[in-house]
This record gives C-alpha cells, sequence and structure tokens, in this order.
C-alpha cells in the first residue's frame, strides 16, 4: 500500500510538473527596423499546453508571439495567426522568410548562402509589426509541437484533427492573452491555405471568433487541381499548362513575338477551351487532332510534340521539370521552376530532386535553430522539425479534398472579411492558374467575390525569399490590412 500511494504521489508530481513545463515559456525583448521605423516589441516563445473540452492538457504547441510594446489598447491592435503547410512544415518558413522581425538573407532569385556560410539573419524590413502583433504556430508534428503523455498522433494528424487543434489553440490563447477584441487575422502558406480556410470555418461556427482577413499564400485549395494521379485527368494539366509556359519563355526554350504577358494570356486561352475540350474527349479524339494539339503545345512548352503524344498529351510536372532544360542535363525546381541544378541521375524521365527546396531548405533550419536558442534565448535540447512525417493524413473524405465551401460558407456568416490571394507564376507545386481556377467556381455573389484580391508575383511558392517580391508582399498585405480596418 505504502508503494501505491508513494507511486500515486510521483506520478502526481511528474504531471503537476510537466504542466507547469508545458505553459512555461521565456520572454525577451527586440526591436525591428520597418520602413526606416524602429518597432519595439516582445516575443514570447515557448509551449503552449493545448486542453480538450475536459480541461485536460493533451498536446504542447511551440509557439513564437511578438507583441508591439507600448500600446495603448490592445483591442485595437491586430493580432495574425501564422502557419505554413506540409502539412508536417514548421511555420519557420514564414517566420525566417517573410514576416518575422529577422530573415535569412537570399538573392535575388531567392537563393540562400551554401556551406560553410550557411546563413546570414539580417533585420527584415518588411517585417508586419508595424500593422500587427504576431503569434507564428507549429500544430502536432511540427517544429517542437507534440501530443502530452499517451496521446497518439493519430488524435491531431489529418485535415479535421488538425483543424480542431490549431482553431482550438488559437481560441485558448486568445482568451488567455485577453484578445478577443482585437482584429483579427490569419495567415497561411500552401497546405497552410487549406488550413486557414477550414480554421476560419471551424472558428466561426463553433466559438463565433470572426476574422477581419486572411492572407492566402501559394495556395492549396481544390486538391483536384493540384494531383496529377492516373485518374485525374483534365484539371491538373489544364492548371499547369500557362506556368509551363512561364518557364519556357523565362528559359528562352520560347521565344514569343508578343509580351510574355500576352503569350501566356494566349495559353490561359488554349488551356481553358481547346486543351481541356481535347483532354475531356479522351480516345474520341482522331489521330489529326491529336497531333494538331500536340503541336500547338509544342510551341507554348518547349517540348517536342511527339513526346507529348508519346504521353497522351499529359506532361505531369515531375516529367516536365525534367524534359524542359533535358538537352542540358539540368532539372527545374518544383516551388520555383526557374531554378535548375544538374541531374545527379540522367537515366530517368523524371525529376526527383528539387534545387529550390535543397537550397534553401538548410538555411532556414538552421537559422531558426539558432535564432529560437540565442536570440528567443529558450532553452531547448529537442530535435526541432522543419518538415516533421505526419503520414498518413486523412484528407478528409477522400484524395481531392476541397475547402472552398467551407471559405464560401464563412465569407457568407461574415461577409466584412478580406481575403489576399498571392501567387507566384513560377510556381509548380501550387499553380496560380488553378488557384484562380478553384475561386472562380465558389458561386459568390458580387459583394464577396470583391472581397478577394489577387496578387501575382515574378517569383515560385516561396515568392518572399525574392526581396523585390518580398516587398510587393507586404504592400499587398497592407492594402488588404487597411481595407479591412477601414484605414485610408
Amino acid at each position: 500500500m505504502k508503494k501505491l500511494i508513494t507511486s500515486i504521489l510521483l506520478i502526481g508530481m511528474w504531471a503537476f510538473s510537466h504542466a507547469q513545463d508545458t505553459n512555461r515559456v521565456v520572454k525577451t525583448t527586440g526591436h525591428v527596423s520597418v520602413n526606416g521605423k524602429n518597432i519595439n516589441y516582445e516575443a514570447t516563445t515557448g509551449f503552449f499546453a493545448l486542453k480538450d473540452n475536459t480541461g485536460k492538457a493533451v498536446a504542447d504547441i511551440f509557439f513564437v508571439a511578438y507583441t508591439k510594446n507600448d500600446v495603448s489598447d490592445v483591442r485595437k491592435r491586430p493580432i495574425t495567426f501564422v502557419f505554413n503547410g506540409g502539412p508536417g512544415s514548421s511555420s519557420a518558413w514564414l517566420h525566417m522568410g517573410a514576416i518575422g522581425p529577422m530573415k535569412v538573407s537570399t538573392t535575388e532569385y531567392g537563393k540562400t548562402e551554401l556551406p560553410p556560410k550557411t546563413f546570414n539573419l539580417v533585420n527584415n524590413d518588411q517585417c508586419w509589426l508595424d500593422i500587427t502583433d504576431l503569434v507564428f504556430i507549429d500544430p502536432v508534428g511540427c517544429g517542437f509541437s507534440k501530443p502530452i503523455g499517451e496521446e497518439k498522433t493519430d488524435k491531431f494528424y489529418g485535415y479535421e484533427n488538425d483543424i480542431k487543434t490549431t482553431g482550438d489553440f488559437i481560441n485558448q490563447w486568445t482568451s488567455q492573452n485577453k484578445r478577443w477584441g482585437s482584429p483579427k487575422f490569419l495567415a497561411g502558406e500552401s497546405y497552410g491555405t487549406t488550413r486557414a480556410c477550414g480554421v476560419v470555418d471551424y472558428l466561426t461556427d463553433k466559438y463565433q471568433m470572426y476574422f477581419n482577413g486572411i492572407s492566402l499564400i501559394s495556395c492549396a485549395l481544390d486538391f483536384e487541381t493540384l494531383r496529377e494521379y492516373e485518374t485525374n485527368t483534365l484539371l491538373p494539366y489544364v492548371c499547369n499548362l500557362p506556368v509551363y509556359a512561364e518557364l519556357a519563355v523565362y528559359h528562352e526554350i520560347i521565344n514569343p513575338e508578343k509580351s510574355t504577358d500576352e503569350f501566356v494570356e494566349d495559353v490561359e486561352e488554349f488551356a481553358m477551351n481547346e486543351y481541356a475540350l481535347a483532354l475531356m474527349k479522351g480516345d474520341l479524339l482522331s489521330i489529326n487532332e491529336k497531333f494538331s494539339i500536340a503541336k500547338q503545345m509544342e510551341s507554348m512548352i518547349g517540348i517536342n510534340a511527339d513526346v507529348i503524344l508519346d504521353h497522351d498529351l499529359k506532361i505531369p510536372t515531375w516529367q516536365f521539370r525534367k524534359f524542359l532544360l533535358d538537352k542540358q542535363n539540368l532539372l527545374i525546381g518544383r516551388y520555383d521552376g526557374r531554378l535548375t541544378m544538374p541531374d545527379p541521375n540522367n537515366g530517368r524521365d523524371y525529376a526527383y530532386e528539387d534545387p529550390s527546396y535543397t537550397e534553401i531548405a538548410g538555411a532556414v533550419s538552421a537559422a531558426f535553430n539558432d535564432y529560437v536558442r540565442n536570440e528567443l534565448n529558450y532553452p531547448i535540447d529537442d530535435r526541432f522539425y522543419l518538415i516533421g512525417d505526419v503520414r498518413p493524413w486523412k484528407y478528409a473524405d477522400g484524395k481531392y479534398l476541397n475547402v472552398l465551401p467551407e471559405l464560401r460558407y464563412s465569407m457568407f456568416v461574415n461577409p466584412n472579411m478580406e481575403i489576399l490571394v498571392a501567387s507566384g507564376r513560377y510556381d509548380l507545386a501550387t499553380s496560380y492558374f488553378g488557384t484562380s481556377y478553384a475561386i472562380n467556381h465558389m458561386n459568390l455573389p458580387a459583394n464577396l467575390r470583391n472581397k478577394i484580391t489577387f496578387s501575382y508575383y515574378d517569383g515560385g511558392h516561396m515568392m518572399y525569399l525574392i526581396p523585390s517580391e518580398l516587398k510587393k508582399l507586404k504592400e499587398d498585405v497592407t492594402k488588404m490590412y487597411n481595407r479591412s480596418l477601414g484605414n485610408k
């Protein structure tokens, strides 16, 4: 009996200590110069003990929050919750690349310096702290975040679980930090845009928490426009064709007589009409019709018509990235098709490696690991997962998840919510044309459609890594916030 009592006491003490640890945060102060103006802030770094409906702590959610100093009334100060995608990606990409007070230094091509200089952190003069406070969130399986105790990961992985977890974090953090009166915004990238649409619907419906605006960066909204499965024979190819044309011109495989913009507009028109109709006809196409379509595609994307015919008029991205510069033995990037690398295995007919990921991932990881420990002074020895393995991940009811119904519902309930849609022209992961196609099928009345602003950038998926495009993104975001808040 004595042993049993001792064990219970020890378990109780461990649970009490662990609960304290999960809520332990470190506060530091800092400053950032934005447009020549100095902004002093407090950074709060650590774990938030996410609780279930019974009040039990079920997950350690790692976050970094930045709040501007000397704010007389936080109810007038916007707060923005930020996350990346993956699923499995930490928020370090947006944190270190676009939105936080310090960023990884990059070149005009969005590249970081390679070893021995793995990274260089600099003041981010396009930081969002001049317009909003910031909370960077790492869902379970990303960064340092993980379940508590015997909680299983399948409770947190998957679209619906992730929406609930992230939404509950935002609700609980907002209550704990007394920010219900503040204007509230979301910012997500890639699968983070999937998450953002689900979270805004969840919070609107369950907690009546309304948002002033959402920044959707490199959108993954309707997965039928993205997933190049053998049975998905139309939308990915139609939506990717204009991006192929952009890249064929960029790499000087195609030299159109018109301006690039005019040329790509013609390709968009072709993709939505002759090309889409040809794919819909399938085996009903005559040989002459197939050959005509293939020749037109060759003149637009620089891939030989015979190769296009061999692939039944459908070139998936992983093959286009190999085929485009194959004569030079170069692969182009998936996240940014402007970037290239020698093909380490020229015997394949597809691209596996991605220079637009490998040339920046190491720098972002090193930068954040150093920054969180030395600048934010957070004492932690755990491994940081820049991209965590969160498989298996259930995409709602099937492989073609579509979150636009959730966004549409939220817009009807909250018609004043502003939405910025930011897309890179050279992004082969989430094409700009697929995004516009998806949003154009939301069946919105004019007053709600006018709340959506499209913006396009001369970059790829992480267009913000290019200094000129980072500046443009900040300008576009500032305009959206001003519209939402009624500022001139």
